[in-house]
């Protein structure tokens, strides 16, 4: 009897197991699911998979779903970024997370959440009793009540708050007794909590990153009572002074990274050396001075160390005193010895687990280090770039199977490319040997590199022709880059039957080229060919081919001989610049380049182009549009030489004018799908889950000085300093300006403009601007180029404007300013008589007209001032004038009389003539 009642048990269970794998997850959470959907209100669809019209579909199949394989429950959503940016600020629905009573995993990060719809239903949070880790990093979070709710999840034990715009209560997260790591930033951070985190002794991983902390560590204060930490994470900071000693406490520490702050002082005496569970240490960007490598030799279990722009000093150790550690990871960029020679620092001759080294930046000379290789079989990625290498290049004498990345760009070093180069690091990845002196002709076994996504070969002496095999083994490459060789084609470089799916980048120029580049780049993105020597044949014109490329955001063709017309298919709405300068194209303009609302930059200068400018260009009138403001990330905004009217806008002051680090370069470089690509490549150069798994998840082998994967340059002309000036490379970067300069504007120059303390060149002249400067302009603390001439502004020029120390060009000439120039002090010492000229008021140097009276820059001129400045005289100057005047006017009528007869004869009859008629006149009245 017992028996039968416990095979009936078995065979219930196995009738839910057997409806679990067919339906998948439960209808309950499946419904949630699609009404989470349904809420997102997103004009972006990210989650495409998510089906309500297929009543069956199994939603543990739906991307960033995962379900439990035996109860189908859902355990895990990946729901980042399924909102997109430009969606307004969402307010969710807390009870629709309610059904997943077995969820562990949720991410929610990006998307805009703002806070709750109601505060009904958070508060039964608390029914998520099995959810571990909670990510809310990078949303609007606005509302205190939304951060409360956090204290009723009592199972988390890992919590991302990076990047919200309110301050954490602590005293929720106290209550989250289970907590083991927590991440947090500046925008949610302050002393008070600070003060309390060392009561969260639960924590064994702590991320204070980016927070501007400053002083010394122990602001933080029971830091050191987390003795149960084991990584730590202050990165990104402004903490200053030694390390505390307390530090040493932490005897569990795995991880940690102080990198990019202001510690000093000598690692020998710091608790450091006695952190012996350490094993991964950032020290970079800090004023750490020495860093000797003895100060680890007890640092068994050391895998990795990071000390780019500290001094590290380079001692002569014994192979025993080498081997209480053995690196996996060794980043060193720009730390060593500046001196003319330098060797390779000494102690990797011991190392020989060594998986990445980065040693940018460090003048080292000498042959290329064909040992590092040969000691450790297992490198992954070596990072040389910018050293003084020089010599051949000389490979190991055996294959080294797992080197993934290899940069050599920017050293001497010279010869030909070895002919095994190919089958010597069959499984590159990544390879950047430019900017050196090699030579001679791309090796064959170049096609073995099957792998191979990123190729950058420019500025050599390579020459010969591209091998077939290159193009044709290669499949893989998504960036190409042969620019500025000698390099000769003579026929097509991309066969027809080959279409490279992954290339997107691809430059060519300063070559000898005469082939099709029309075929197999069907994804292209970026394609420069520019600057050929020699006769770059396109088939005539510019080929319609180009015409299917809808990805290409950078075309270069300038400085050649192409021909014929622009084709009016030429209408790629994701293009950004567009560069056909230097050509002999001819023809009009027509429908080219209309559907490019992308277009930043077209330059077709220096052709034979006729017929009229385009309707859909023309000249841009009417008033500025509002919407401008919302371009919160422009650093250049260029809308001179147009026929835009009314007032300027006031919420110009919204744009921040910030530098921008990857203005110069193109933007898509850094687009979603290869950033993906590239993480996935460098994510299997380190297996160390610690070194790896950090808040980004991912570790760049370039540590901080990760290379741009496209360096094309871009040139942007903008008139400053009252010249056009050409800006290209890093100094477009920190560029940053407002030139609204001869358009038909008018009103007052909003006060709100002064805000922009960032910006560095502000252009107004030549419009109809009334009014006076406003004394905020003083605020403008980075400009170098205030040019207001040409207006009709008038009212004293404040003396304010003395405090802008960084002012090289001042131009306010040809308004109705009046009274006294401004003291030269500072940069205005520096201004001549034309910044001034054109404005009759003004007086006092360096203008010619002095201050005959006592002028304030408060006082306002009085009307006997007005006329004297406006060419009103004094009766005494009048008077002697006037008494000249006629005499000698009377003279002169006399000389004439004198010489000529006849005159003098018709003046004395007009004299009788007059004398007559007045004394009849005075009769008659009488």
């Amino acid at each position: 009897m017992e028996f039968g009642v416990f095979g009936w048990w078995v065979l219930l269970l196995a009738a839910l197991f057997q409806l679990s794998s067919i339906h998948g997850c439960l209808r309950e959470e499946r419904v949630a699911l699609l009404q989470f959907k349904a809420s997102l209100n997103s004009s972006d669809d990210q989650l495409t998979s998510w089906n309500s019209s297929q009543e069956e579909s199994n939603c543990c199949d739906w991307e960033c779903v995962v379900c439990d394989n035996t109860t189908g429950h859902v355990i895990e959503l990946y729901l980042a970024y399924v909102r997109s940016y430009l969606d307004e600020v969402w307010y969710v629905n807390a009870s629709m997370f309610l059904p997943f009573q077995e969820l562990k995993y949720l991410d929610l990060s990006w998307n805009q959440i703002s806070g709750w719809i109601t505060n009904e239903g958070f508060e039964r949070l608390s029914g998520l009793s099995k959810l571990e880790v909670l990510d809310l990093s990078l949303n609007a979070i606005s509302e205190i009540s939304f951060m409360s709710s956090l204290g009723q999840i009592l199972s988390l034990k890992k919590l991302y708050l990076e990047y919200i715009p309110i301050h954490i209560p602590f005293s929720e997260l106290s209550r989250l007794k289970n907590l083991q790591e927590l991440y947090l930033d500046s925008s949610n951070i302050d002393k008070s909590f600070l003060r309390k985190v060392g009561a969260m002794t639960s924590l064994n991983e702590l991320t204070i990153q980016g927070c501007g902390l400053k002083g010394s560590l122990p602001i933080v204060q029971g830091l050191c009572e987390l003795t149960n930490l084991q990584a730590l994470d202050l990165s990104h900071n402004n903490f200053e002074g030694i390390l505390p000693s307390c530090l040493a406490s932490m005897t569990k520490l795995r991880v940690f990274d102080i990198s990019s702050n202001r510690f000093n002082g000598s690692i020998d005496l710091s608790p450091l050396p006695s952190l012996k569970s350490l094993e991964y240490l950032d020290l970079s960007h800090n004023y750490f001075n020495p860093i000797p490598f003895s100060s680890f030799l007890n640092l068994t279990k050391l895998e990795a160390i990071f000390s780019d722009g500290n001094k590290v000093v380079d001692e002569t150790l014994s192979q025993r005193e080498n081997l209480g550690f053995q690196l996996k990871v060794f980043s060193c960029l720009s730390c060593l010895s500046t001196k003319s020679s330098r060797r390779i620092t000494r102690f990797l001759h011991y190392q020989f687990d060594l998986q990445v080294i980065n040693l940018p930046h460090n003048n080292f000379s000498g042959q290329f280090p064909t040992w590092l290789l040969e000691n450790n079989t297992r490198f992954a990625s070596l990072n040389l770039k910018n050293n003084s290498l020089t010599g051949n290049l000389q490979l190991p004498n055996h294959y080294v199977l797992n080197l993934l990345v290899l940069d050599i760009s920017f050293n001497n070093i010279q010869g030909p490319i070895p002919t095994n180069f190919g089958f010597v690091f069959p499984n590159l990845e990544f390879l950047n040997i430019s900017k050196n002196n090699f030579e001679g002709v791309i090796p064959f076994s170049f096609g073995n590199l099957a792998s191979l996504s990123v190729l950058d070969m420019s500025s050599n002496n390579f020459s010969g022709t591209i091998s077939e095999n290159l193009t044709m083994g290669c499949s893989s490459l998504y960036y190409l880059r042969l620019s500025k060789n000698h390099l000769r084609i003579s026929y097509q470089l991309f066969p027809a039957n080959l279409n490279l799916t992954s290339l997107q980048f691809l430059y060519l120029e300063n070559n000898h080229f005469s082939g099709e580049i029309s075929h197999g780049i069907s994804n292209l993105m970026n394609l420069d060919a520019s600057k050929m020597d020699g006769e770059l044949d396109l088939e005539g014109p510019i080929p319609v081919e180009l015409c299917n490329l809808k990805s290409l955001n950078f075309f270069d063709l300038s400085h050649n001989n192409l021909s014929g017309s622009i084709p009016s298919c030429f209408n790629l709405s994701s293009i950004n610049h567009v560069h056909l300068n230097k050509n002999r194209l001819t023809g009009p303009i027509t429908s080219a380049f209309k559907g490019c609302s992308s277009l930043v930059t077209l330059n077709l200068k220096d052709n034979y182009l006729t017929g009229n400018i385009p309707d859909w260009i023309g000249t841009f009138q009417g008033k500025i549009p509002f919407q401008i403001c919302h371009l919160e990330k422009l650093s250049l905004l260029d809308l001179s030489h147009n026929s835009f009217f009314g007032q300027i806008l006031h919420c110009l002051s919204n744009i921040t004018f910030e530098p921008i680090y990857t203005k110069s370069y193109i933007f898509e470089v850094y687009s979603s799908s290869r950033y993906s690509q590239i993480s996935d490549i460098l994510s299997r150069i380190v297996h160390s889950t610690m070194i790896m798994n950090r808040s980004t998840g991912f570790f760049s082998p370039y540590g901080h000085d990760a290379l741009p994967l496209v360096d094309v340059l871009q040139e942007v002309e903008f008139t400053t300093k009252n010249r056009i000036l050409s800006y290209k490379g890093d100094i477009l970067n920190y560029m940053s300006g407002i030139d609204l300069s001869c358009n038909k504007l008018e009103g007052e120059i909003p006060a709100e403009l002064g805000d922009l303390s960032k910006v560095h060149a502000l252009n107004l002249s030549f419009n109809n601007l009334t009014g006076s400067i406003p004394t905020q302009f003083s605020n403008l603390q980075q400009i170098e180029s205030l040019d207001l001439s040409h207006n009709n502004l008038d009212g004293i020029i404040p003396p304010q404007l003395i405090k802008l120390n960084s002012l090289a060009v001042f131009n306010v000439a040809h308004n109705n300013f009046w009274g006294t120039t401004p003291e030269r002090k500072a940069q205005f010492g520096t201004f001549d008589e034309s910044s001034y000229e054109g404005n009759p008021l003004l007086c006092g140097p360096p203008l010619q007209k002095t201050c005959t009276k006592i002028q304030t820059s408060s006082n306002i001129p009085t009307d006997d001032e007005r006329d004297e400045a406006c060419g009103f005289m004094d009766l005494e100057v009048f008077y002697a004038s006037f008494a000249v005047s006629y005499m000698i006017m009377l003279l002169g009528i006399v000389a004439i009389l004198y010489i000529n007869p006849h005159w003098r004869q018709a003046w004395f009859n007009f004299v009788e003539l007059c004398i007559s008629t007045c004394n009849l006149s005075s009769f008659r009245i009488v």
